[in-house]
């Protein structure tokens, strides 16, 4: 029977012709776009915020948000709907929705990398199929008894329904999977490794039985009159596996192709063509799916496969088009999803006892399949419970399921309401359950682990290397970081450059983290000279430790990569910091305010097992002695590869120490010790002291050892420098007055510095600073704050009970 479409006579016109000429802006498409698109806008992120403590995806928010605007809820006043969304305006809104539907499957499929599911083996696909095959099987039962249950189900063919609910049941959401590891940085453990393998095998499957569902709902409309329709569901399974072979064959190549020649820097003029054109296959491949009769979004995910995965080019579609997507178009998606879902409609005793009944059997199904094959595979029970919980997980896919049911006229009302209400709850249990089944796990032992640290024990063994772990914000802090390796690597260094990345609602910083290799608990990769391909940002920092190792035979540069939000990175910090059994970590200051970076500093400075110093840098870069070792090519099996060459500058480095007393201010003065051995370095202490009565006083609080006050003890400090004094070293002593900061910066300001270190220090409770700073100490804030700055870089040191290690003339002592 062909389909006949009724046309509104009553023309709707895209804009207004203004207040002014008496027209109503909310009876006009576009004007009325808007205002629904700034409310959804609105209520999505306000929910998101108000559900942010309890740590769920954004996903729940933004359903509940397209939840509380339908019917359900505030949809309900028919004078918001008649205004906000009347039925004329559902088509436009669907359709913009569907824009952004479609491009962000296309960044799915995208993010999603083939080479690991291959790689993942029989594991994850056995725990991917029984996650599958036990709530298909569980479905049929329930499907039997909603058709019964439910008015108006009986008269959708059982086929038809059951697809549909087997689907639901059985389909794990990806994205949303993801994002709940990253958040419980759970994404690189091998539960973590085996749940997103699983879930992509999982992935793959739902639009392969999704794509079989929609064909046998091709045949469930008019297959009365027409006999030749009940071929259809064939044909549309038999086009798109046709669709799918010429995709993977013919498309495939042609894209990698392409991905080349947009990385190449040859024509780059071509760049903004190649963008366009893959947007312009998103299109059409979403075109030619809804043409065989299958939804476009599945072109578009087919489509996205096709991008080489970890490449240039995927990064460069990523970040053009993800936040506009899923920012903006995405939230509409679903706004027309709870427009579409009325929870009035589950009626009765014997409604809501469907509800529970389809909830508690989607889970048992998922939960129970996941983790007694888990367990056969040799998966602790805890684990395997975990990656059951985890697999469970609902999402976008899950309503896409549904609103095609829906549309296809083989879900009513009430049933697609009762599964949307099943995907929210299931989705929202499992970040808690996760939590409490891993809430008896306890952190390790902080300060045995760094008391039985090897690399700080006494030893007179050069070869000994001090462990340093420092931390950077991307590439560009690199040739700073390095000087600051040249002016300590007197004896060997071992340095650990991790790279923090912030782990936001973009996928793209999933995407980052999956790419990432496995090294347990934190969201780091290993360690490792190769390093992590995250884009084109980490091979470059790759490159250059790895250069930089070639050049200076005793520092030993190990890279890492740790994504994390702002709230968890200093963990991500200190676990490494444990595991390497580091002496110093440093971390690099944020002079922009409110970036949230300066909570992440003083969160490692309150409970770091070691040293840490704050490193302002204000361009420490000693030109020719580190530019160019960026530039180095890593080692290839080329004969002259071992051999890079750089240019040594002969120019005397300036560094200078303030000393004012305590524990701080001795660590700085140890790191000086390690600077004046080398041959380029001029190193000044400066003591900064009161003097009252002819006696000395220290410009900090006297805090008592319990075997030696603190003035011995920097005495004792400097006397060991003076010792150890070369004509490298100055040693000067300053009076100041109350005013210590205006004192300190003056003298800094009059002396030309490449770097001045400083410790963070105590001060008498009476002392008043302005432009004080809590990362970086009174004196450190002063000397870097915006109304006072100075030109060199400043190192701010804070000290640990733990030793660290420093050179004398017998080899390395600890401190």
């Amino acid at each position: 029977m062909a389909n006949t479409t009724t046309s509104n006579p009553v023309m709707i016109k895209t804009s207004s012709g203004g207040i002014w000429q008496g027209d109503n802006p909310l009876s006009y498409a576009f004007p009325l776009l808007i205002i629904q698109t700034l409310l959804v806008l609105f209520t999505s992120r306000s929910l998101t915020l108000l559900l942010k403590p309890l740590r769920q995806p954004k996903v729940i928010a933004e359903i509940l948000g397209g939840i509380l605007l339908g019917p359900s809820a505030i949809g309900r006043n028919q004078n918001f709907v008649k205004w906000i969304f009347p039925s004329w305006s559902t088509p436009i809104l669907e359709s913009v929705a569907s824009i952004g539907l479609l491009f962000f499957l296309f960044l799915v499929g995208v993010e999603l990398d083939l080479s690991s599911i291959r790689r993942s083996g029989r594991k994850a696909f056995t725990i991917a199929l029984a996650g599958i095959s036990l709530p298909f099987i569980f479905s049929v039962g329930v499907t039997v008894l909603i058709r019964q249950a439910i008015k108006g189900q009986e008269k959708v063919g059982f086929a038809q329904c059951l697809a549909f609910m087997g689907v639901s049941f059985s389909i794990t959401a990806f994205p949303v999977l993801a994002r709940i590891l990253a958040e419980l940085k759970l994404l690189t453990t091998h539960v973590g490794e085996t749940a997103i393998a699983a879930a992509a095998f999982n992935d793959i499957a739902a639009w392969i039985l999704l794509a079989f569902a929609e064909a046998l709902s091709e045949g469930n409309e008019g297959s009365d009159n027409n006999k030749t329709l009940s071929l259809v569901p064939i044909w549309v399974l038999v086009s798109g596996v046709v669709f799918v072979a010429f995709m993977m064959l013919a498309v495939r190549p042609l894209m990698s192709w392409v991905s080349k020649k947009y990385s190449s820097k040859q024509q780059k003029s071509m760049d903004e063509v190649y963008i366009l054109l893959t947007l312009g296959g998103v299109m059409a491949s979403g075109f030619m799916t809804d043409l065989i009769g299958i939804h476009s979004i599945f072109g578009a995910f087919i489509f996205g496969l096709t991008i080489p995965e970890g490449s240039v080019f995927a990064g460069r579609l990523i970040e053009r088009i993800e936040d506009f997507v899923t920012g903006l178009l995405l939230p509409l998606y679903f706004a027309s999803s709870g427009l579409k879902t009325d929870v009035t409609k589950i009626r009765g005793v014997e409604s809501w006892a469907l509800l529970v009944l389809v909830i508690t059997t989607s889970c048992v199904g998922k939960i129970v399949g996941t983790f007694v094959v888990a367990m056969l595979c040799m998966i602790p029970a805890r684990d395997s419970i975990v990656l059951g919980v985890l697999m469970n997980t609902k999402g976008l896919v899950e309503l896409i399921v549904l609103n095609i049911g829906k549309e296809k006229k083989v879900l009513t009302d009430e049933m697609f309401a009762i599964l949307v209400m099943m995907a929210l709850v299931t989705t929202f249990m499992t970040t808690p359950t996760i939590m409490a089944i891993y809430k008896s796990k306890s952190p390790p032992d902080i300060s045995t682990r760094t008391q039985s640290s090897p690399n700080l024990k006494v030893t007179k063994d050069k070869k000994t290397q001090m462990r340093i772990l420092a931390c950077i914000h991307g590439p560009a802090s690199l040739p700073s970081l390095f000087n600051l390796m040249n002016l300590l690597n007197h004896s060997p260094i071992k340095l650990y450059v991790m790279h923090l990345v912030e782990l936001t609602d973009r996928s793209s910083s999933i995407m980052m983290v999956r790419r990432s290799r496995k090294n347990g608990f934190p969201l780091v990769s290993r360690l490792c000279r190769g390093g992590p391909k995250l884009h084109e940002y980490p091979n470059q920092t790759a490159a250059a430790c790895e250069a930089y190792s070639l050049v200076h035979s005793q520092v030993t540069v190990r890279h890492t990569t740790a994504v994390s939000g702002l709230s968890s990175m200093h963990e991500d910090i200190l676990h490494v910091a444990r595991a390497k059994r580091v002496s110093m970590i440093i971390l690099p200051f944020m002079e922009v305010s409110g970036n949230g970076w300066g909570g992440v500093n003083q969160r490692v400075l309150k409970t770091a097992p070691c040293s840490v110093g704050m490193f302002v840098d204000r361009s420490f870069d000693l030109r020719s002695e580190c530019n160019d070792q960026l530039h180095v090519a890593p080692a290839t099996n080329s004969s002259n590869a071992s051999e890079p060459t750089t240019t040594i500058s002969s120019r005397m480095k300036k560094v200078c120490v303030l000393f004012c007393g305590g524990p701080d201010d001795r660590q700085a003065l140890e790191l000086a010790g390690r600077m004046a051995h080398h041959e380029h370095v001029m190193v000044t202490v400066m003591r900064c002291y009161h003097e009252h009565d002819h006696e000395r006083y220290s410009c900090t609080i006297s805090i008592v050892n319990e075997d030696k006050p603190e003035k011995e003890l920097d005495e004792a400090a400097l006397n060991e420098l003076k010792r150890r004094k070369s004509a490298e070293v100055e040693l000067t002593e300053k009076v100041v007055d109350n005013d210590i900061i205006e004192t300190v910066r003056s003298i800094v300001n009059n002396m030309e510095y490449d770097l001045v270190i400083v410790g963070k220090g105590h001060f008498p409770l009476n002392q008043t600073f302005v432009d004080d700073q809590a990362e970086l100490g009174p004196i450190g804030g002063a000397l870097t704050s915006a109304q006072h700055e100075i030109a060199c870089s400043v190192l701010v040191v804070q000290h640990h009970a733990a030793p660290l290690l420093l050179p004398n003339e017998d080899g390395i002592v600890m401190v």
